[in-house]
């Protein structure tokens, strides 16, 4: 039986609206006319210092550390954009979403944002510049006078994303994704799970990011928390891949509900996870971190690594249709841990039995479609079934 907390249970009665496939030219005409689909913007320009001292008034700017790829400007680069400003080198503008009145959210821009902010708190100490190397080690506080009243001089530009007009507060959620996913001036694709940690955040956002560091997780998906050099180059880590993980579980308990394929499918979710209350995140929380506990019990390091009969041993990587199989299926059977426990070795044995008469590869990714995905977790929850009632 699968657990769903209280918002999940309902919150599939309603689905975004369909995007039309074919319309008349005057259907087409008439919807432009109504703005549907259509960001209105406008655009500013700011003296530096007064920027960051608007920064500084309570509920003015949401900057969100963990709003973007976690990857973080060095030294060089904060004050390479220094330089930049000081050069009057053309800087790009930073994008902000108004989410109220005189209430702004970053949608691209954190990094720069946060570099001026560290320039003028003297905590960036000016390194590795090339047109003025003579200013290298020295803090704002530390240039001379004519220096700093230059580069207090300089304006930053802010394009802000006003409104959008659109058929219903869903659409609303898709559109603004879309934009931040279409709006790059770092040059660097982001990742689908970068896009809905910016479009979706709220409590569940941030639990996904609390659940990826989870050392079960960690430690099955090799990912090195405790070596932050090599954290930083960890791929999963570095695209946010490691909370879609997290995210797919949660998602994959409705396969049901499945549709647009598996990232659209993903993003429905994220949208719909905006009215989770506390009660559903600590519903959630305690069934991932449940059926992780007893997934890691039964399988130890082998954890979410298929078996391979040609050589009779697991392998030595994890695989994610795998995963979805053994998180959704354990979760469905939380009401019998003690016996999964007890029979953990036919648990086991059923498990490699599986991976043998597995013709279509379900478990090890050849499975991409909404039947391949449910069949899969069907297979395992089916094989845990059987353990029970043995």
């Amino acid at each position: 039986m699968q657990l769903l907390a209280p918002t999940e249970e309902m919150m599939w009665e309603k689905t975004p609206s369909p995007n039309h496939i074919t319309m008349s030219d005057q259907e087409i005409n008439d919807k432009y006319e109504k703005g549907e689909q259509r960001i209105l913007t406008e655009m500013n320009r700011e003296k530096l210092p007064a920027f960051i001292d608007a920064l500084k008034k309570p509920g003015y700017m949401d900057i969100q550390p963990f709003y973007q790829r976690r990857k973080r400007w060095d030294q060089g680069k904060k004050s390479r954009l220094i330089e930049s400003f000081l050069s009057n080198i053309p800087v790009p503008p930073i994008i902000l979403y108004e989410r109220d009145f005189n209430v702004y959210e970053v949608m691209d821009g954190q990094q720069r944002i946060t570099a001026l902010e560290e320039f003028y708190d003297n905590h960036l100490k000016l390194k590795g510049l090339e047109l003025w190397p003579e200013l290298n080690g020295r803090t704002y506080k530390e240039l001379p006078a004519k220096i700093k009243a230059g580069i207090d001089r300089r304006s930053i530009s802010t394009i802000v994303l006003i409104t959008e007009s659109t058929s219903s507060p869903e659409d609303a959620l898709f559109l603004k994704q879309l934009a931040f996913a279409r709006i790059n001036t770092g040059g660097v694709e982001l990742s689908r799970q970068e896009i809905r940690n910016c479009s979706f955040y709220g409590q569940f956002n941030q639990l996904l990011l609390e659940l990826a560091a989870n050392p079960i997780f960690t430690a099955a998906w090799n990912i090195p928390i405790h070596d932050d050099e090599e954290l930083q180059e960890n791929n999963l880590y570095k695209k946010m891949e490691d909370a879609e993980l997290v995210l797919r579980f949660f998602a994959l308990r409705n396969t049901d509900k499945f549709s647009r394929g598996m990232q659209g499918f993903l993003d429905l979710y994220m949208m719909k996870s905006l009215s989770f209350s506390d009660e559903d995140i600590e519903f959630l929380k305690n069934i991932f971190l449940q059926t992780i506990n007893l997934a890691h019990q039964i399988y130890g390091e082998n954890l979410f690594k298929p078996f391979d009969p040609q050589s009779d041993t697991w392998t030595n990587e994890a695989r994610k249709a795998y995963y979805d199989a053994v998180m959704v299926g354990f979760s469905r059977h939380l009401a019998d841990v003690d016996i999964l426990l007890k029979r953990k070795p036919r648990v086991i044995e059923k498990t490699k039995i599986l991976f043998r008469e597995d013709k279509s590869k379900l478990f090890t990714g050849g499975g991409k479609t909404k039947a391949d995905i449910q069949n899969g977790i069907s297979l395992f929850d089916d094989m845990l079934s059987q353990v029970i009632a043995e």
